[in-house]
């Protein structure tokens, strides 16, 4: 029911009707109240490197960021993060006026919208995508223009991106175009390739790319390409990332934004209006954690592989159609061969069933219908908490051997 005032208007702005409770909250609330095991958001269940904590307990004991720190954030961290760009990508940014702290990329990506499109503007996003993507749009005024992933034949099927679809998306309305690359949910690492085409496509359209690659260290076939490094995108370009997923401390909200001067300028114009400024003590260590030696990074890669195989495989056994991730946190599965085809009512009972949770990709398609036999699984847990969910998924039973049971 929509809360209304005396004279009938309803409360909630309508740029952001129908954006309830988003999905993560529903499913983590079912996990809590069946006792279930939660593989439906994204968020390790072990904390990051021990130094990495000592590090923000240290700047709290010596009141480093315990009052306001700078708004572009401490240059601590603005100095790693240009020093992280350059070590990983070649990518030389000016600390000082091309870096900005942000309060996760969440509100990186909030800012940058906010600042960069003027209602009716609109702006194109590859689907299924993140739910904070749609809600960002629409408090900007602006309008979604979804370019579809779909599955595609071959080993391990992946999700691709149909270029031409891409193209005939732009309009004289387009102002920028919207990228997660690793991509969430699907898991999908867009190609050189691909990543080239869409920068000749922006450069051609004059357009502008917002780009998400928080999972950037968290690729297990291809390779990462920053979208910013490609021939003609850096002064377009505006890259957002987090520590969160990296360094295994999501709770800690700590982002950023790189590009031009004037790209950072108009999203901290933007940004300061929102937290103005978050996790003071946070940002000291977000600094040292950035770095790490190369070692780290292989270790968390090779260990969050090795917990995708383990859950893909027992998926597969359970019998799910299995989209093996090239990158980030989670799997995403067909249900059709279970019998099932209706995604979010699969979800809402599968902690009943099994006492699994997961979250439905239908929540992350404007086209609802094209996710809706799609469930996403995440893998960023303990070894011994993957081995029992996938115990526990192996007991599923197709719905047609379910309904002949109870005949």
């Amino acid at each position: 029911m929509t809360a209304m005032t005396s004279t009938g208007r309803p409360l909630l702005n309508r740029r952001l009707a129908g954006f309830g409770t988003t999905v993560f909250a529903e499913m983590s609330a079912l996990a809590v109240r069946t006792g279930s095991i939660n593989l439906g958001q994204g968020f390790p269940d072990t904390d990051g490197p021990e130094q990495v904590r000592e590090a923000a307990v240290r700047a709290l004991r010596d009141g480093r960021g315990n009052q306001y720190p700078p708004g572009p954030g401490v240059p601590e961290l603005r100095d790693a993060i240009a020093g992280h760009q350059r070590r990983f990508h070649g990518l030389e940014y000016d600390p000082d006026t091309e870096v900005l702290v942000t309060a996760g990329a969440t509100e990186a990506i909030a800012a940058a919208l906010l600042a960069l499109l003027e209602p009716g503007d609109e702006v194109i996003a590859l689907e299924p995508y993140y739910d904070s993507y749609t809600a960002c749009v629409a408090m900007a005024g602006g309008t979604r223009v979804p370019v579809t992933l779909r599955p595609s034949p071959g080993p391990g099927p992946a999700y691709r991106l149909d270029l031409d679809e891409l193209r005939d998306a732009v309009t004289g309305r387009t102002r920028l175009i919207l990228l997660n690359t690793p991509h969430n949910p699907t898991g999908t690492v867009l190609t050189r390739e691909e990543l080239t085409a869409i920068a000749a496509l922006a450069v051609e359209r004059d357009l502008l790319v917002v780009t998400d690659e928080v999972y950037e260290h968290l690729v297990f076939e291809g390779e990462h390409v920053p979208i910013a490094s490609l021939p003609g995108m850096r002064e377009r370009t505006v890259s957002i990332s987090s520590a969160g997923k990296t360094f295994s401390f999501t709770g800690w909200k700590v982002g950023w934004v790189a590009g031009t001067p004037e790209l950072v300028s108009a999203v901290r114009s933007a940004k300061q209006y929102l937290t103005y400024v978050s996790a003071g003590p946070f940002q000291y260590a977000v600094a040292e954690a950035l770095a790490l030696p190369d070692s780290y990074y292989t270790e968390l890669r090779e260990d969050l592989r090795a917990k995708r195989d383990l859950l893909a495989d027992g998926l597969t056994r359970a019998g799910f159609e299995v989209f093996r991730p090239a990158g980030t946190y989670f799997v995403t599965t067909d249900i059709r061969p279970l019998g099932e085809s209706d995604g979010v009512a699969f979800c809402r009972a599968l902690p009943e069933r099994c006492g699994v949770v997961a979250v439905p990709n239908a929540v992350f398609y404007d086209h609802a219908a094209q996710g809706a036999h799609f469930v996403r699984f995440a893998f960023c847990k303990r070894e011994e908490v993957l081995r029992e969910a996938v115990e526990r998924l192996g007991a599923l039973t197709p719905a047609p051997d379910r309904a002949r049971a109870a005949s």
